[in-house]
């Protein structure tokens, strides 16, 4: 099996998020990694939901590995951001970033 360059997880529960925003985000995903060639290949992206990511507040919240960058009050032009900046062109988009965890100590 083929790894993945980045895996995306997106809280889609309704605590941090009480209009289920997270949930149109979630859908729109597959839309914007495919426009952008990141479904396939030694670049494909993959995703996945949870109902919650035990931060409760500020969402919606949107999650990018192997980084460990845990973005804040996501939209939808804000992903398209982090799809087209992040996971496409490898530069995180900082203004959104709201925690980072440290590298492992094998990095």
């Amino acid at each position: 099996m083929e790894s993945y360059a980045h895996h995306v997880l997106v809280c889609t529960g309704s605590y941090c998020s009480p209009e289920r925003a997270g949930r149109r985000l979630y859908a729109l995903l597959p839309t914007l990694l495919q426009r952008e060639g990141l479904l396939f290949g030694p670049r494909r992206v993959k995703r996945g939901e949870t109902p919650c990511l035990g931060v409760c507040a500020g969402g919606p919240i949107v999650v990018v590995y192997p980084e460990g960058v845990w973005y804040a009050g996501v939209t939808p032009e804000l992903l398209e951001r982090i799809v087209v900046e992040h996971l496409r062109d490898g530069r995180v988009v900082q203004e959104a970033v709201f925690h980072h965890l440290p590298p492992s100590p094998s990095d």
